[in-house]
């Protein structure tokens, strides 16, 4: 009797148990991750996970979304949040009503600016910067761009862009851009 078929035979179960064990645990931690959203979830009260990132602000998100802010914009907010899949970058200000339409134009949206289609959910995170969810706003306009499907050279590292334009008095308009 050879006693070393016995014992590859005795270390083969055990190799084989630590290898699935280890690929169920892989498979278990990449399934959420990967998983979608129930579909009866109300895409307004979802949550983002992640963490906003300390001392990013609209410098950050506009250099991220190559966007110049226009010199005489006011109230400019950004914020990043950082998250697991995909990084979320917020920038709004208060500009021309023209300027604002020019910037939207700029970023070479699928469609023009409308006010019947309000865009995805910003789940609600321009409260962060203190200003309300742009979806929810009786006059805003949305328009949305995947800067790869456009073939933008500029912007391709973004995956989407959400655009709201939201009248102000006096010819003016606050801008909302979210990208990731």
């Amino acid at each position: 009797m050879n006693p070393a078929p016995a014992a590859a035979r005795k270390e083969r179960p055990s190799t084989i148990s630590a290898l699935a064990s280890a690929a169920a645990l892989l498979a278990a931690c990449a399934l959420p991750a990967c998983s979608a959203a129930p579909s009866n979830e109300d895409p307004t009260t979802r949550t983002v996970e992640g963490h906003w990132e300390k001392n990013a602000g609209s410098k950050e998100a506009a250099a991220a979304m190559k966007v110049e802010v226009p010199s005489g914009a006011t109230g400019v907010k950004g914020a990043v949040r950082v998250n697991p899949q995909e990084d979320y970058y917020l920038l709004s200000f208060i500009t021309a009503q023209k300027t604002a339409e020019e910037i939207a134009h700029d970023l070479n949206p699928d469609e023009a600016l409308s006010r019947t289609a309000k865009g995805g959910s910003s789940n609600k995170l321009f409260g962060h910067l203190g200003l309300p969810a742009p979806e929810s706003l009786n006059e805003v306009r949305w328009a949305g761009v995947c800067p790869p499907c456009r073939k933008d050279p500029i912007r391709k590292s973004k995956q989407w862009i959400d655009i709201y334009v939201a009248p102000l008095p006096n010819q003016q308009a606050r801008i909302y851009l979210m990208a990731f």
